[in-house]
């Protein structure tokens, strides 16, 4: 944020100024920002669905990224969450770590912080800032019916697998903004806009007997559904991943790379019964089958085993 102008302001002029002044209340929000809680009206016979997630400058978005996409991103990804939950948005909050008080940064980070909240009808109730290197938290709260969420502990052996959207495009975007590889006219939306499934994980209720969203890459994330179902397996059939015109014109083991182990995508990994799977209405792509032994097999149309150099983005 070299370069701008930065203002004096306290923290509640900050939050008076782009994020008060911006808010949108429903009836179900009895006090919003302004006091030392947030209170709200449970939607009723609904549980709650509650997740939080940190973004770091540096870590999950690279420091020169623009100020609205971070705003973005940063709740799009905790809408993910809600959708893998076939979960209603209905709230968040936000803690938000400023190295300065930037006008401009600030008004750029409410502004795609409000297009995306606005966009999905979620609410911000409330949060805290401070000084320090750049971080964004955010907690999200939706609403599913009494035994309709989805779960990644569901899976059964002989469950088709499915995907929506396409995959690998925000890890091939990274990998050409740290000048990892040479890539004309490169779309890095994915990876700074992704879009929150919410739309379809309210429709996978009843129908889905598993899902997660794809945060760490495919093959971490479906881990986590085979570990989370007894320690089944699985089967993936690789030419019929649906890929994005870039990815497609990599060399096809590099695109598949992308495709299994790259982050960031945001979309639903889901597993459905060959008796339910024709009452899905949305698009999106089956790629593979739940099975007894454990492990994941990516095979090609072929039948050649593919060894993914990678298993995805570790925390840690």
């Amino acid at each position: 944020m070299d370069g701008v102008a930065k203002v004096s302001m306290n923290e509640f002029a900050l939050i008076q100024r782009f994020f008060l002044e911006k808010s949108r209340y429903n009836s179900n929000v009895c006090m919003g920002i302004g006091d030392d809680t947030a209170l709200v009206i449970p939607p009723p016979n609904q549980q709650l669905a509650i997740s939080v997630d940190t973004l770091i400058a540096g870590v999950h978005f690279p420091v020169d990224t623009a100020p609205q996409h971070i705003g973005f991103k940063a709740l799009a990804v905790n809408l993910s969450d809600l959708a893998a939950m076939g979960a209603q948005p209905l709230w968040f909050t936000l803690a938000l770590t400023l190295p300065n008080a930037d006008k401009f940064w600030l008004e750029q980070f409410s502004e795609g912080l409000f297009e995306i909240s606005n966009a999905y009808n979620i609410q911000l109730i409330g949060g805290d800032t401070t000084k320090g290197h750049l971080s964004i938290t955010i907690q999200v709260i939706g609403s599913v019916p009494q035994n309709q969420a989805l779960m990644r502990s569901g899976a059964q052996i002989g469950d088709e697998i499915f995907v929506t959207g396409t995959l690998g495009d925000a890890g091939l975007a990274l990998t050409v903004l740290q000048n990892k590889i040479s890539f004309q006219n490169h779309d890095i939306t994915r990876l700074n806009r992704p879009t929150p499934r919410i739309s379809e994980g309210l429709k996978l209720r009843g129908i889905a007997n598993s899902a997660i969203d794809i945060s760490d890459g495919l093959l971490a994330d479906l881990g986590h559904i085979l570990e989370m179902s007894g320690n089944v397996g699985a089967t993936l059939f690789l030419n019929d991943f649906p890929l994005s015109k870039e990815l497609q014109t990599l060399k096809t083991e590099q695109a598949w790379q992308f495709a299994l182990s790259s982050g960031d995508d945001y979309e639903l990994c889901f597993t459905v019964s060959s008796e339910k799977s024709h009452l899905i209405d949305f698009p999106c792509t089956k790629i593979g089958f739940i099975e007894k032994e454990t492990g994941i097999r990516c095979i090609d149309k072929k039948g050649k085993l593919f060894i993914s150099s990678n298993v995805g983005y570790q925390h840690f």
